[in-house]
């Protein structure tokens, strides 16, 4: 028998991970329902400086999605995962077209004390080459992100 394997070129994924004083469900809560709490918008968004929330509905089929001053959206993705508390995943597609959508995927887990928040940014390989060399972007930019969301777990706690 003859296996054939792909040769696709399989980018690294980013992977982040924080331990907060949270509990699973409030570090879950933090991170969906209340997301514009935290999220740097200015920053990091579609609309920047004009932005005023980023929304992460909660059920699958959701829309990660901004809100612009004037009142119009610009779509980030969709929820393809919702597990309260201990997971949520979602296409990722900022100011993109759906064809250069990523996924990213949260996952929290009990850990003394608190908990281990880690999120998997993956999915480069099925973006246009344009979109695969913001990998490395994205990689720190997330840092920022996620700091962003430490700080507000912190004043929470």
């Amino acid at each position: 028998m003859i296996e054939i394997s792909s040769t696709e070129n399989i980018i690294p994924p980013v992977v982040k991970s924080i331990r907060i004083n949270l509990t699973v469900e409030a570090a879950f809560r933090l991170f969906t329902t209340e997301i514009t709490r935290w999220w740097p918008l200015a920053s990091h968004s579609v609309f920047g400086d004009e932005a005023v929330s980023c929304h992460l509905e909660g059920f699958v089929g959701g829309r990660f999605y901004e809100v612009h001053k004037d009142q119009r959206q610009s779509e980030w993705g969709r929820v393809t995962v919702w597990e309260p508390p201990r997971r949520v995943a979602f296409s990722f597609y900022p100011g993109r077209k759906l064809d250069d959508s990523t996924e990213v995927e949260v996952t929290f887990q009990p850990e003394a004390g608190g908990v281990r928040m880690t999120l998997t940014h993956r999915g480069w390989e099925h973006c246009s080459p344009q979109f695969q060399a913001e990998r490395d972007g994205y990689d720190r930019g997330w840092d920022l992100v996620l700091g962003k969301y430490a700080q507000s777990a912190a004043a929470a706690d």
